[in-house]
């Protein structure tokens, strides 16, 4: 079993050997330490993840080095079906919180939420340090930050690619292009007193059956000749075999698809496939075809795509003017093929949309993959689009989708162009990163040299020469060595639901997910003060658990337990006039919840209302 160095802090996981540094199954399994952080001693390198390794979302990464600390990303994770209610999740940034004064910067590596998401709502408590992104990050970065008007005026640096920035005394990061599905991704080569660190998020490799393109050749030759301290990577698709569909092949497909279609065509994909929407608009151009764009966040990243030049042609035409066309001379590009309530394709499926319904001749292309999670909503989509007359072709059928992050011999061919002497996976699930280190061994790096992070873990690179007190000359990056503190950064998560934001939600969400499997149970009761006894029979509301008109025996049986309980706790010599009516409602949730578990096998939320009159 290889022994890389891996972290398990999850309190439903089995605790490690107490023994520090005590191994199990192979594995360099540290304790879980205390709260209480060390400052950083001098000659040592930190990067903490502080989200983006336990799931594919809060992508955030700090490194620190003397007086200094910079950011990698700062995203959000859309809400999931544990969370129910909540907006989205963002990282725990209490540690950059308590650290502020030392942050140069954030580095933006593209404008997909999962990466900047976070940032209205993080930067004023890490004491909003400048941002450096390259345009089109920067313009979605700006745009999204319209909606929060009492947010700090953020400081925006717009990089270039090959651009060199002095972000402090011991941080230099260069800017490289990578492949991605939106503009101006790029990766980022952070030059460190201990050598440079080449920081590859979302990532892919455009190719040709399996051979890279001249372009991904000529943008990695940068790192020929050279060692590199560190990579990271991006892991998302490291268990999909192979090379990923190239979005050249995807393009063709969608083009003869577009010259044969004999009437409307109706695209549905992700608002942030901006290349791909960009391609779709020029080949309608070049079929005579008007463009119609329908959903908010389309028509968002189309109109910065129009600003930046991407979109040159005069075809995009509002959705009120397609009855003015015929319908060999619409294309429509639209949101909502996950499945998401509400969006433009689940309300063509549900046939309520104003403008568009399917007829005998129209084609619909759903030109994106399940996102894990998606499958129910996604299946009941397209039972609604197949009950229409029109043709429907999703990525099962033909090549219309191709992933924007690499599959496993893409990330194997990366890492090829790479020397470097330290690897940590991030952007993934816990089984990505693990898979994706595996991978690096069989290639060849030493496994102590292999780390694997949870979100919050604290990696050190260091000399051991120097840390030991001589502060000679350095023997290179040969003799730096690798480990993960037994701290932890705080990660616990930061939900963000309306105006609130914080991490203290585990009773609101427990409460939201029992209301959703089994509804509510609500007791009214008037307790006559006098007498101690009930004025009336409780009133009992029910909500997604029973339906009442047909559960009488069942809620007479309720008012039976409700009412002796009340009496009886009344009677146990507080007096009518000292009732404490907060040990009654416990008492009177505890006998009710038993009570409709043992007739039901359902647990409603009891919630009882008792009064005095």
């Amino acid at each position: 079993m290889n022994k890389f160095i891996s972290r398990s802090t999850k309190s439903n996981r089995r605790p490690p050997f107490a023994r520090k540094g005590g191994r199990r199954g192979g594995h360099i399994m540290p304790r879980r330490g205390s709260s209480e952080i060390p400052p950083i001693e001098a000659g040592i390198l930190r990067i903490i993840p502080i989200g983006g390794v336990e799931q594919v979302g809060q992508n955030m990464t700090a490194l620190e080095y003397g007086g200094d600390i910079i950011i990698v990303d700062a995203g959000f994770e859309f809400s999931k079906r544990d969370t129910p209610g909540i907006d989205y999740m963002i990282p725990n940034t209490k540690y950059l919180q308590e650290r502020k004064a030392k942050i140069r910067g954030i580095f933006i590596t593209h404008g997909h939420y999962d990466h900047i998401g976070a940032i209205p709502h993080v930067m004023e408590h890490i004491g909003n340090p400048p941002i450096y992104s390259r345009e089109f990050g920067a313009m979605m970065i700006l745009k999204r930050q319209e909606e929060f008007v009492s947010s700090p005026k953020i400081n925006m640096n717009i990089v270039k690619p090959n651009e060199e920035i002095k972000i402090s005394e011991n941080f230099l990061v260069k800017t490289f292009a990578i492949s991605h599905t939106i503009p101006d991704s790029m990766g980022l080569v952070i030059g460190t007193p201990l050598g440079e660190i080449a920081f590859i998020e979302d990532v892919r490799v455009d190719n040709i059956a399996g051979v890279p393109t001249e372009e991904e050749v000529e943008q990695y030759k940068r790192f020929a000749g050279k060692e590199m301290l560190m990579l990271t990577m991006d892991s998302t698709s490291i268990e999909k075999p192979g090379f990923s569909l190239s979005e050249q092949t995807v393009v063709k497909t969608l083009e003869r698809i577009i010259t044969g279609a004999p009437a409307r065509i109706i695209i549905g994909t992700f608002a942030s496939q901006v290349e791909r929407v960009v391609a779709i608009i020029g080949l309608a151009e070049k079929y005579g075809r008007k463009v119609i764009i329908d959903g908010r966040s389309m028509k968002t990243n189309t109109e910065i795509a129009r600003k930046l030049g991407l979109i040159k042609t005069k075809n995009l035409i509002p959705i009120e003017e397609m009855k003015d066309h015929p319908p060999n001379k619409i294309l429509i590009i639209a949101t909502g093929a996950q499945g998401e309530e509400y969006s433009v394709f689940d309300r063509i499926g549900n046939k309520v949309h104003r403008f568009i319904t399917l007829v005998q001749g129209d084609t619909v292309l759903l030109s994106s993959s399940i996102i894990p999670g998606n499958d129910v909503s996604i299946s009941k989509l397209k039972d609604n689009l197949y009950r229409s007359p029109a043709k429907i072709i999703t990525y099962l059928d033909s090549d219309i989708h191709a992933s924007g992050h690499g599959n496993k011999e893409e990330l194997k061919w990366i890492h090829s162009q790479i020397k470097y002497r330290f690897f940590m996976p991030i952007h993934g699930h816990h089984y990505m990163l693990r898979q994706h280190a595996d991978m690096a061994i069989t290639l060849g790096v030493p496994p102590e040299n292999v780390v694997v992070p949870d979100n919050g873990s604290i990696i050190e690179i260091y000399d051991p020469v120097k840390s030991q007190g001589d502060h000679g000359a350095s023997g290179g990056l040969k003799n730096l060595k690798i480990r993960m503190r037994k701290e932890k950064a705080p990660s616990n998560v930061v939900m963000v639901d309306g105006f609130s934001i914080g991490d203290t939600q585990e009773v609101v969400i427990r409460d939201r997910q029992a209301l959703a499997q089994d509804g509510m149970f609500v007791i009214i009761a008037a307790v006559d003060s006098r007498t101690g006894r009930l004025k009336k029979s409780p009133d009992l509301i029910s909500r997604g658990f029973v339906y009442l008109k047909e559960s009488q025996e069942l809620l007479h049986e309720s008012r039976d337990i409700i009412k002796k309980t009340i009496e009886k706790e009344i009677g146990t010599g507080r007096g009518p006039m000292q009732i404490d009516f907060e040990y009654i409602r416990s008492a009177v949730t505890d006998n009710v919840s038993r009570f409709l578990f043992q007739k039901t096998n359902k647990r409603p939320l009891v919630i009882p209302v008792i009064i005095s009159v």
